[in-house]
């Protein structure tokens, strides 16, 4: 399985847009079209589409915000795996990828999200990276949850 993380761009925009969640997990993420918007009006956000050797299968968006701290806060705000393939161990696997791919590109010591407490399954994913609540909470009233980085690779051990 080769697994690679892509910028949304003109050839595979349209392919991002038709991923979607279950329904059950609608209320929990906004919809890819909602996160493009929002990552248009912010550009420190970096939207990113998951794929298994060539099929998408997942979307994320991430970015380093500067002025939340004095050293700044690596955010990965969205992370979702299509509704076709939840079940089969993408969201560990695309996970640890990303996780990956945040410590290498900016050099981070954390690395913060934000989940809904209804939200278990997302949460029991979270925890088994090990990111942990850090008593705070967003905007919209999310849990924020942390992961210090203890190794140079990020990846779960």
């Amino acid at each position: 399985m080769n697994i690679s993380i892509r910028d949304v761009a003109q050839d595979n925009v349209q392919d991002i847009l038709k991923l979607s969640v279950g329904e059950l997990q609608a209320s929990f993420i906004e919809t890819t079209e909602q996160c493009l918007a929002e990552a248009r009006e912010c550009t420190i956000y970096k939207p990113v589409g998951l794929y298994s050797d060539e099929c998408l299968i997942g979307f994320a968006m991430y970015g380093f915000f500067s002025e939340e701290t004095d050293n700044g806060r690596v955010w990965l705000d969205r992370f979702l795996i299509d509704s076709r393939y939840q079940g089969f161990g993408y969201g560990t696997i695309m996970l640890n990828a990303l996780i990956q791919k945040l410590v290498n590109e900016f050099s981070c010591t954390q690395i913060y999200l934000s989940v809904y407490e209804e939200n278990k399954a997302a949460i029991l994913l979270y925890k088994k990276f090990e990111f942990h609540f850090n008593g705070e909470f967003d905007l919209k009233n999310e849990r924020i949850m942390v992961k210090n980085i203890t190794n140079l690779n990020g990846q779960l051990e």
